[in-house]
């Protein structure tokens, strides 16, 4: 049989291969949301814009039922929205004749739950999901996520209302009428019914992804081994008391101690939505950038963006060093005493001398640049950190060594004073503007408008892929789940248990939680800077 697709949302157009009008929904203020009738027009419509960009075209990525269209700026938005309403899709085959047989232990945690979903016992719900062939329809959510549509789909299975903070690499999982597999440990809410030792995605592989689009997977229970097999650990720097014999080394800082979480950073990986990578890169873009013209670097040169203080480097060789974003004492220590050096603006930091990192009284996140740019691994483009997908290098540790560029030559800029960050102990909440998201109709009218009435905690499981916001739950108006769609940076997804979850720049490539909302681009550095047990105010509309 050929690809099943879920039920088209409210709105959708005909079968693939019409032309006819689709309703186009804005995801902020760049980005444009087309629902299809399925997965043969999205898969059609993704082709078209491949054979035909739109002007201002940035990126397209195919989801379950709809196409996610990135724009280069606001500007083409109204001419694209009209476009994409009837642009004809073209006709492309799905079947590329690769099988793919995963071994698999269904021992998942949700595998009786999914069996009472389903009206099943557990031994008839597994051997439903392995008596059939699966094919990969498009890679979402993480890389190496391939969703996966059956023969037979006998699943309509409910995405668990809360999900989870961790789930395992190498987890079996159902959501709505697809599987997959997580290629790595990630939060995710699909219901998990076994696991497989596959790699699912590795950048040493050509290609990383072990499925794509159009190959057909076949789940092959097996029993429990005694011992797993072992998985490749995520790319890490080398470490200070690691180095081959051979030439002194270079110029370079030296981690002795990290912090709460300190990672290599710079601007990301754009253009790689439909690798299933997301953008990723820093979390303040415009401190990353600072840092970065304090020193003479470029823009976008890898920088350490380090979490609460706590960052302690060494220099081997002279460097100049400038530390932006949240506010942190800086203390640089040598056989010659001690001395405190200004954040804002450059200081050079001798051979030998020790950098500390004090906890900021304020803010989050603050970022170290040197002079020249770090020199870890290009990895698809990037030297960041991606810590939902894995990509780039591990977060840093004690002993780690990072390699500094020769400086390129660019003027030391002179400082200017940046915005500071919120107070943690401030009386109000950080305010953020954001505008209306794309599935206002899956609430009561009002939601939006009750999303912005009430401060918001951040609850202490955020991280760099979003923040997860306590309060008063929201009501959807809707029952039932929204197969997985793409998203972008500030995308405020409300999962069953009605309370919001904000995409950071660590956020997967697609979700299946309704977005009610999207926090402006220009706001989202404000909320790369509030710590867990703040709060939050969003603010429809104002000034961006």
């Amino acid at each position: 049989m050929g690809l099943i697709g879920p039920t088209p949302p409210s709105g959708s157009s005909g079968p693939a291969g019409s032309s006819g009008s689709r309703r186009v929904l804005p995801l902020g203020a760049r980005a444009l949301l087309v629902e299809c009738g399925g997965v043969a027009e999205v898969v059609g419509l993704h082709a078209a814009l491949e054979v035909d960009p739109l002007p201002g075209q940035s990126e397209v990525l195919a989801a379950a039922s709809t196409v996610l269209v990135v724009l280069e700026h606001p500007r083409y938005r109204a001419g694209a929205a009209l476009d994409l309403a009837a642009r004809p899709v073209v006709a492309r085959a799905t079947a590329r004749g690769t099988t793919v047989v995963l071994d698999t232990v269904y021992d998942g945690e949700d595998l009786t739950v999914v069996a009472e979903l389903t009206g099943m016992s557990p031994d008839a719900l597994v051997a439903r999901h392995a008596g059939q062939q699966w094919t990969a329809a498009f890679i979402g959510f993480a890389p190496g996520f391939a969703y996966l549509v059956g023969e037979d789909p006998p699943f309509d299975v409910p995405r668990r209302a809360t999900p989870r903070a961790v789930v395992p690499a190498g987890a079996v999982g159902l959501a709505g009428a697809f599987s997959a597999v997580y290629p790595r440990a990630t939060p995710g809410g699909w219901q998990l019914i076994g696991r497989t030792d596959a790699p699912m995605w590795d950048v040493a592989r050509q290609p990383p992804a072990l499925l794509r689009p159009g190959d057909a997977v076949r789940f092959r229970p097996v029993r429990a081994r005694s011992a797993g097999a072992s998985r490749t650990p995520a790319a890490h720097v080398p470490r200070a008391d690691a180095q081959p014999s051979g030439p002194p080394p270079g110029r370079a800082l030296v981690v002795e101690a990290t912090g709460a979480l300190s990672v290599v950073t710079d601007l990301g990986r754009p253009g790689m939505l439909d690798l299933g990578v997301s953008p990723s890169g820093a979390v303040d873009r415009g401190a990353c950038v600072r840092a970065n013209r304090l020193v003479g670097n470029p823009r976008g040169a890898a920088v350490v963006e380090t979490a609460l203080g706590g960052l302690v480097v060494v220099a081997r060789g002279d460097q100049v060093l400038a530390v932006t974003g949240a506010p942190v004492g800086l203390v640089v220590r040598s056989g010659a005493g001690e001395r405190r050096q200004p954040g804002g603006e450059p200081f050079r930091l001798r051979d030998g001398e020790r950098l500390t990192l004090e906890e900021p009284v304020t803010g989050l996140r603050s970022y170290v640049a040197v002079r020249g740019g770090l020199d870890v691994p290009l990895v698809l483009g990037s030297r960041s950190t991606d810590v939902l997908s894995g990509l780039g290098p591990a977060p840093l540790r004690p002993g780690d060594e990072l390699p500094v560029l020769p400086a390129g030559g660019e003027a030391v800029e002179v400082p200017v004073p940046a915005a500071q960050p919120a107070r943690d102990d401030q009386a109000g909440p950080v305010v953020v503007d954001v505008d209306p998201g794309p599935r206002q109709d899956w609430f009561r009218p009002g939601t939006f408008e009750v999303l912005c009435s009430q401060e918001w905690r951040v609850g202490h499981s955020s991280n760099r892929v979003g923040l997860r916001l306590e309060g008063r739950p929201l009501v959807r108006a809707r029952d039932g789940e929204l197969p997985s769609e793409g998203m972008v940076a500030g995308a405020v997804q409300v999962p069953p248990s009605g309370e919001p979850l904000v995409f950071l720049a660590d956020h997967p490539v697609t979700g299946g939680y309704p977005v009610l909302a999207v926090v402006r681009e220009a706001h989202l550095d404000r909320l790369a800077q509030v710590r867990p047990g703040q709060t939050v105010r969003f603010r429809g509309g104002g000034p961006g």
